[in-house]
């Protein structure tokens, strides 16, 4: 039987596949990402790395309204809250990250991620 926790993790997982095909569609978010000026944070949004630009916030914001909107609608059809669906979703965005692109650790730094796994925050499943 799937617990709450599992059914959200299964639901966020499947959310965080839209990411790789968003980099396809907007190569300036691909190049953000892959340079380290934006990355994951454990609450399911995409967050600014350093200096920020009008141009990185624009695309930033964008992203960032889509995954809510998403993750809104998810939220529901799990019978969960937005926040905890969020932070569901940005634990497996983290464990999805490739070498080289930065996330959000447990303790809110920005950490680059290596060939081991990401840090994970102790709320994840």
């Amino acid at each position: 039987m799937l617990t709450k926790t599992k059914l959200i993790a299964a639901a966020a997982a499947l959310a965080t596949l839209a990411t790789p095909a968003l980099a396809q569609r907007d190569p300036a978010y691909a190049a953000a990402r892959q340079s380290g000026q934006v990355g994951e944070k454990i609450d399911g949004y995409l967050g600014i790395v350093g200096a920020s630009t009008p141009a990185l916030q624009a695309i930033v914001n964008d992203i960032n309204i889509k995954r809510r909107a998403v993750y809104a609608e998810k939220a529901k059809a799990a019978n969960a809250t937005l926040d905890e669906y969020a932070l569901t979703a940005g634990c497996q965005a983290i464990l999805a990250t490739s070498p080289g692109e930065k996330y959000q650790a447990p303790d809110g730094s920005w950490q680059t991620r290596g060939s081991g796994a990401p840090q994970r925050d102790a709320r994840c499943p």
